[in-house]
């Protein structure tokens, strides 16, 4: 895709030492692409903060997807970007959004560690194509006919335990705030880009928070997702900590709350 051509949209992929998995997701998500039809897409890969190792390993998986792209004549792009320390993973998908392409119409991100597949990244983003019936389009893990979800016990336990707090602060009506895949419209997520403030996993909540007080149509999309492990959460400690956010956000956007 020539450099001043605007991709249907820009996926941020924040990463965190993932110079292990980052280059089989890469790989697999520049080989959906480049099946006929797919819509053009920027990837951007941030890194947050990550050892020299991991960092180098997770440029050169980008470099190898961006020198594959070239070679096919694909409409695709993707650029590495090197978080200035690790400040959390909201913070790096903020700073994917700030330096996305500016005609991109969609901004959206997709977890680094493969738990959605590239294929499954894929099929939401056809789901762009035209103008569909909503402004958020958000991956769920809703264990509905045609869909797998692997996931530990305790994981999904600790998963819906955490969907309840949300939902009492918040009223979203959502099933998960938390499954790593989410695609906005990019008119509605840029003017919010300053009021987002959340540097680690709450990124999800606040944006959906201030995105349906503004009255943006959400719409949750069941998808396959298979715990890879090696997951940075540490059980316990940090359902603790993410509840102690739950009630930090919920002071600090006080009248946001979502009302039916």
């Amino acid at each position: 895709m020539p450099s001043s051509a605007a991709p249907l949209a820009s996926l941020t992929i924040p990463a965190f030492r993932e110079g292990a998995r980052l280059p089989r997701l890469l790989e697999a998500l520049v080989s959906e692409g480049l099946t006929p039809g797919a819509p053009p897409v920027e990837l951007l890969v941030v890194d947050d903060g990550s050892d020299a190792r991991h960092r180098d390993r997770e440029r050169a998986a980008v470099e190898s997807a961006a020198s594959r792209l070239a070679a096919g004549d694909s409409p695709h792009r993707v650029r590495f970007i090197a978080g200035p320390a690790n400040r959390g993973k909201g913070a790096a998908v903020r700073l994917g959004w700030a330096q996305s392409h500016p005609g991109a119409r969609w901004l959206g991100f997709l977890d680094a560690d493969g738990a959605v597949s590239a294929q499954e990244a894929w099929r939401l983003l056809r789901k762009l194509e035209g103008d569909p019936p909503f402004d958020v389009l958000a991956g769920t893990r809703m264990l509905m006919a045609g869909r797998t979800i692997c996931r530990s016990l305790l994981r999904h336990l600790q998963g819906r335990i955490f969907a309840t707090l949300t939902e009492l602060a918040f009223g979203l009506g959502f099933y998960d705030t938390q499954c790593g895949l989410k695609l906005v419209r990019a008119e509605l997520l840029r003017p919010l880009l300053p009021e987002l403030r959340e540097e680690r996993w709450l990124l999800d909540v606040e944006l959906l928070v201030l995105l349906q007080g503004r009255g943006a149509r959400c719409v949750e999309e069941p998808v396959d997702w298979v715990d890879p492990g090696g997951s940075k959460m540490v059980p316990g400690a940090d359902a603790l900590r993410m509840g102690a956010g739950l009630w930090h956000l919920k002071r600090r956007l006080g009248g946001e709350r979502i009302t039916a």
